[in-house]
């Protein structure tokens, strides 16, 4: 690879990294105190893909230690959003159920982000940022699937 390529994908790296930061931030200063983008960010992947997962597969969804993980949905069912269940397939491990507390915190931090979304929008089109979605979804896959 030329380096002006390998420069090119370090750059773009480098702003997704800044992105996250910025969009973490703006994020967790608008949840409930004491919740993180890591606790919307799994009740939202339940949301998004079904309840019924392992902590385990979680973990793995997330790129995260099982441990790292365990100690985010404990948080999460301490706040009623998750509960634990027995897996009916294998005794000795849980299920992850979503709440209907859960359900509704996931709405509640949606709509919380939402006038700076409108505002956001106002600064930089809904087109451009359609536009630049799709590519951004296939180099989510590509590392998915090189990090399997």
């Amino acid at each position: 690879m030329q380096d002006d390529a390998a420069r090119m994908y370090f750059r773009f790296f480098n702003e997704i990294g800044i992105i996250g930061q910025l969009s973490r931030a703006l994020f967790e200063a608008r949840l409930p105190d004491g919740l993180l983008v890591s606790h919307f960010s799994v009740i939202n992947h339940l949301v998004r893909l079904g309840d019924g997962r392992t902590p385990l597969k979680i973990a793995q969804a997330f790129q995260v230690p099982k441990t790292t993980m365990t100690h985010t949905l404990s948080v999460l069912e301490r706040h009623g959003f998750i509960e634990m269940v027995s897996n009916p397939e294998d005794g000795r491990s849980k299920l992850v159920k979503l709440t209907d507390a859960g359900r509704a915190f996931q709405g509640d931090a949606m709509e919380r982000l939402s006038p700076d979304m409108v505002v956001m929008a106002e600064a930089i089109p809904a087109e451009r940022v359609a536009a630049i979605v799709p590519v951004l979804d296939e180099v989510r896959q590509y590392l998915d699937a090189i990090l399997a």
